[in-house]
């Protein structure tokens, strides 16, 4: 079984099988071996490391609550990574939510210089508003480099309609990041 995460044998005495199918014990040593995988997925994607350091907490928060639950159905640092995009795809939208509401409250009259940053801020800020299919899109394709037949199964649809949908979310992209330009103009 490659990829499915079971204890170390070395650390484990003969008379202990029942350690073997303990999946605690099996989260411990995948979470030894994935936590500089899923916090570098996530310093990629959030730029901030104190960011990256919550939402790699909260995914292993999710693990072990999953664990505890039953409801993992291979304990793998593929599932693994797969509880990460559904708690990046959270962050975004509760980022989302806190940036609209500054948004109200914010004076809009300040330009900044750094033209590099500003459009690296601005495309990040413009992946973030929008929507989340859009959104995840994107990023599996763009970000994580996953080819058209990845996403769509990332993302359960036929290839065909994930194509149709990066087209879709790409035009998006470029009309809300073209609408940031005119609004700083």
């Amino acid at each position: 079984m490659n990829g499915v995460v079971s204890p170390d044998p070395a650390s484990s005495d003969a008379g202990s099988s029942e350690s073997a199918a303990d999946p605690a014990v099996a989260l411990c040593v995948l979470y030894d071996r994935a936590l500089p995988r899923v916090y570098g997925y996530f310093v990629k994607r959030c730029g901030s490391s104190p960011v990256a350091e919550d939402l790699t907490s909260e995914t292993f928060m999710a693990a072990v609550d999953a664990v505890r639950r039953g409801r993992v159905p291979d304990l793998t640092e593929a599932w693994l990574i797969g509880v990460a995009r559904h708690k990046l795809v959270d962050h975004w939208r509760r980022e989302a939510r806190e940036e609209s509401k500054l948004a109200l409250a914010a004076d809009d009259d300040t330009i900044d210089d750094w033209d590099v940053r500003l459009d690296a801020l601005r495309a990040r800020d413009t992946l973030a508003g929008l929507g989340p299919v859009h959104r995840t899109a994107l990023t599996l394709r763009y970000l994580d480099g996953l080819s058209v037949p990845e996403v769509a199964l990332h993302l359960d649809r036929t290839v065909h309609a994930t194509e149709a949908l990066l087209v879709r979310a790409r035009n998006a992209f470029r009309v809300a990041y073209a609408r940031g330009e005119c609004d700083d103009d």
